[in-house]
């Protein structure tokens, strides 16, 4: 199993210069930025620029507040002043932060986000191949390639294109993922029985369209992890943790892990607290069930046999937050313990 990590989401420029080499050194496989109070491909321009080996991705890039030539620039001269270690990483949002944060327009996620990569690859083919660039969708046009805006492709024909990553949570997306992507990025509020169940087959279903099995699909897991050295430790990650689960359980479009657990009111009751105001006291509603079912429990030394028995057979690689609340030396140990088995 792979492990990645992410950069904490209030890392700026600095932070991601002085953390990716740490990274590095430290035997992380990738570093994922997310789009939050930062932009995510700047942080990776610095980090290739620091480091020789770690792969680099988005996760996410917002991929409806960027048109599809946009991304293809930014992946493309990412891909190559890394030396081919770039990981692209889409999402969707939400249609609130599409509209009223992005201003930009939302109708069909998923067969809007299916067009965009196609769109995405078709400009790809343009510059590496030379082949005449036609795309013509329900959302997207991409008809004019001159050659005074075709970038080199020298590097990236030796290194080869980047992966395209999908995030999603509802099945439908999740067969986009399967069709049109190299991997599927699975989101933080999910669970064991919910990939078995839901995931796993929507994406199989997605590579039979395209003639595809999961065979070298890749697919990043969750991992919420409560740990500590102590019991004082403990008690504030849970807390955290609670924090954090009550946040996602409130949105509506990630019920659906809800209702497949038979907790559909629980979505519910957290959605009129935010409509409330009341973010602060979303935790209070996630109890040990919900939390043992969403998060690994438990002392370090226990976390790499649990994450391995849920996830293990199904996911490539995992990614862990920035260890901030537990000492490095026995994050170090966890990543060793995963990457044996």
């Amino acid at each position: 199993m792979l492990v990645d990590v992410g950069l904490s989401r209030d890392s700026n420029l600095r932070g991601a210069r002085d953390a990716a080499p740490a990274f590095e050194q430290a035997g992380y496989n990738a570093m994922w930025t997310a789009e939050s109070d930062h932009d995510p491909f700047l942080p990776l321009a610095v980090a290739a620029d620091y480091t020789t080996r770690i792969e680099l991705g988005t996760s996410i890039a917002v991929a409806f507040a960027r048109s599809p030539m946009t991304l293809a620039n930014l992946a493309w001269d990412l891909q190559e002043f890394s030396n081919g270690r770039f990981l692209l990483g889409l999402g969707t949002q939400i249609e609130a932060h599409i509209t009223r944060r992005f201003s930009m327009p939302w109708s069909q996620p998923a067969k809007r986000m299916r067009e965009l990569v196609l769109a995405v690859r078709a400009i790809w083919d343009t510059w590496l191949n030379g082949t005449k660039l036609d795309f013509r969708g329900d959302f997207f046009s991409h008809t004019l390639m001159t050659p005074f805006f075709t970038p080199s492709n020298e590097t990236i024909a030796k290194v080869g294109l980047p992966k395209v990553f999908l995030a999603g949570v509802g099945p439908r997306m999740t067969e986009v993922a399967g069709e049109v992507c190299d991997g599927f990025i699975c989101h933080g509020f999910n669970t064991e029985s919910y990939l078995r169940e839901v995931t796993l087959p929507a994406l199989a279903r997605g590579r039979a369209l395209a003639g595809k099995t999961l065979e070298g699909f890749e697919i990043v897991g969750p991992s919420f992890v409560v740990t500590g050295a102590n019991d004082e430790e403990m008690a504030d990650a849970m807390a955290k943790t609670r924090q954090q689960l009550g946040f996602y359980a409130s949105t509506p479009a990630y019920r659906g892990v809800l209702e497949h657990h038979g907790w559909a009111d629980l979505g519910v009751e957290l959605h009129q607290r935010t409509v409330a105001g009341e973010w602060a006291k979303l935790g209070e509603s996630i109890n040990d069930e919900v939390l043992n079912t969403f998060a690994v429990v438990g002392d370090i030394d226990s976390v790499a046999d649990q994450l391995h028995a849920r996830y293990g057979d199904i996911v490539s690689r995992i990614r862990f937050a920035m260890p901030n609340d537990v000492a490095r030396d026995r994050w170090a140990g966890l990543t060793e313990a995963l990457r044996a088995r």
